[in-house]
């Protein structure tokens, strides 16, 4: 699979089989993230691979709208330094993580959804994330439920249109 492929072909996957990931799975995407480009080459990150079922669920009551993560085979939590001057950096940077490690995914067969963290002192509590460091967002993987969920075109009005949302020169 191309690069463009895994950009035309993602979705957010939500639901997924009741099967673990290769482990050669799970360290490709790991390193996809650990791979992306960062401002300064700071690589403000820390991933946390939750793969125990009942901390799944745990951290699927953290947000509002994860359930995917409670059936997923591996949750990736990303961590970064608490709040400081380079705070929006952090999460440009962990963004772009989340990107790489997605579309690694989708090269291979498997699907994921992203999830906000609306309770960040429990996730500390729960990961034993240290104090110096934060967490707002995760990242849900598995081989998707159903073949349907991943062939299925964007519907109508699933994207701006490009007119809508390349400006040239100025706005």
């Amino acid at each position: 699979m191309q690069v463009w492929e895994a950009i035309q072909g993602k979705r957010a996957i939500r639901q997924f089989r009741d099967e673990r990931l290769k482990p050669a799975h799970i360290e490709r995407i790991l390193h996809a993230g650990r791979r992306s480009q960062s401002s300064k080459n700071s690589q403000p990150w820390h991933f946390i691979a939750v793969q125990d079922k009942r901390r799944l669920a745990q951290l699927a009551e953290l947000g509002a709208g994860m359930g995917h993560v409670a059936g997923a085979a591996l949750c990736v939590v990303i961590v970064v330094p608490t709040e400081n001057e380079r705070t929006l950096w952090h999460f440009f940077d962990t963004g772009q993580s989340a990107a790489y490690m997605q579309l690694a995914a989708t090269e291979i067969g498997i699907g994921s959804c992203l999830g906000t963290i609306y309770e960040p002192g429990a996730a500390n509590e729960l990961l034993g994330i240290p104090g110096d460091q934060q967490t707002r967002l995760v990242i849900s993987f598995g081989y998707p439920a159903s073949d349907k969920l991943v062939s299925q075109p964007l519907q109508a009005g699933g994207r701006r249109s490009y007119d809508d949302v390349v400006h040239w020169e100025t706005w």
